[in-house]
């Protein structure tokens, strides 16, 4: 399930304080099972050594294009023709420039230029201060490159080198570890809108005080990244966690469960996936209190009247988009006992055509999981693994449902 694992890539750097992290980078794709073949301008030497680029990735560096290592002394040519992909991170202003202009006066621009285009795509992760990404040079550079068939990741914004503040940063080695799954994996989901549900609810008792549970949210938030990935439009529901949001994805933050139904409502009509993750309460306080309801030493508890909250995936899964088969509906049941047959009888209760089943308190707040899928013709289980691998396992058989749902 790893898009990267077998994968070669040059990675090039060009002139930038941002090449530190281009150290990490390596070491990740390394990590990813990728080989990486860096390729370095005089500038970037300026920032980096090659020797840490080496180190890093157990392969010699190449920055001259009369580099006579290569029997026919044609590393411009060799190097494009092995990759899978050329990374430019950090792409300084000036070799975005170069790659606008066509020009070819060293390796890493004149390998760019003879890689076969239809076979090694070139994407670029974009580096500079922020007037340099804001001035309309660099954009119309941006365009053209675009134009003609380069793949730009995209910018951070935050402190700069220079002390200034603002767009121009180059991602972080983790978002374009992300940006790189996305690009490799397969378009499983394309064309569909996928909708989902994570983390927990909140329900206030009083100012400072409510019901909750022990829901992290990884497992909605490890889906959405995976739908992503597999080419879907996603937007996540989020109850109150504190998760990065994964790349390319919408984020709607929510408190209570109602809350999460009214923001639910409000999206499910443009969704064509829901997938309903999150760990909703069942019931809240009637009543929240103004002020915090504070002991006064008599011994005596404050009586709390509850009522049961609403049921999104049922209200989602009973509605016109879902009984029209235009709305693929998948709810999941955190359980702490007897995890089949309670997912069974939830099933069937929310009238859902797959139920995914797990053991909440062996999960919650835990990078991996076990699933078992349930559906009308029995179960499948999806042995323990991290929480990414599964979402990903999930997402291909969602496709694989949908592709049988759509045919039919």
């Amino acid at each position: 399930m790893n898009a990267l694992a077998g994968k070669h890539l040059v990675l090039g750097l060009s002139g930038g304080v941002a090449c530190y992290k281009s150290a990490e980078l390596a070491r990740l794709l390394a990590k990813a099972g990728a080989t990486v073949q860096v390729v370095m301008t005089e500038a970037a030497e300026q920032f980096i050594t090659a020797v840490t680029m080496q180190a890093l990735t157990g392969r010699p560096v190449y920055g001259s294009q009369w580099d006579a290592r290569e029997p026919n002394n044609m590393a411009h040519i060799n190097l494009s023709r092995a990759a899978d992909a050329v990374l430019i991170a950090p792409c300084s202003a000036d070799f975005i420039a170069r790659l606008a202009h066509g020009r070819a006066d060293e390796l890493l621009s004149l390998l760019c230029l003879a890689r076969p285009a239809e076979s090694v795509p070139l994407l670029l992760a974009p580096a500079m201060n922020r007037e340099m990404w804001a001035h309309p040079a660099t954009q119309r550079n941006l365009a053209q490159v675009r134009g003609d068939g380069a793949v730009v990741l995209g910018v951070g914004c935050g402190e700069q080198a220079c002390g200034e503040t603002g767009d121009g940063r180059m991602l972080e080695p983790a978002e374009i570890m992300e940006e790189l799954a996305a690009f490799f994996s397969p378009k499983l989901l394309a064309g569909e809108q996928v909708l989902i549900t994570a983390g927990p609810t909140f329900e206030a008792i009083d100012p400072v005080r409510g019901i909750t549970n022990l829901s992290s949210g990884k497992m909605g938030f490890a889906i959405a990244r995976a739908a992503r990935e597999a080419g879907a439009e996603v937007t996540l529901v989020a109850g109150p966690v504190h998760l990065p949001t994964p790349r390319g994805v919408r984020r709607i933050d929510v408190v209570s469960a109602r809350n999460m139904l009214e923001a639910v409502d409000g999206q499910a009509h443009e969704a064509s996936v829901f997938i309903a993750t999150a760990a909703v309460a069942d019931w809240r306080p009637a009543a929240s209190a103004e002020h915090k309801i504070k002991k006064d030493g008599s011994g005596e508890v404050p009586a709390l009247a509850f009522v049961e909250n609403p049921d999104i995936l049922a209200h989602v899964a009973q509605g016109e988009r879902a009984r029209s088969g235009r709305l693929y509906c998948v709810g999941f049941a955190a359980e702490s006992e007897n995890l089949l047959a309670h997912a069974r009888a939830k099933r069937e209760r929310k009238g859902v055509p797959l139920l995914v089943g797990n053991i909440g308190p062996a999960t919650f707040g835990q990078d991996d999981n076990a699933l078992v899928l349930v559906d009308g013709a029995g179960h499948q289980e999806l042995p323990r693994a991290s929480k990414q691998v599964l979402a990903q396992q999930l997402i291909a058989e969602i496709a694989r449902r949908l592709g049988h749902t759509r045919a039919a």
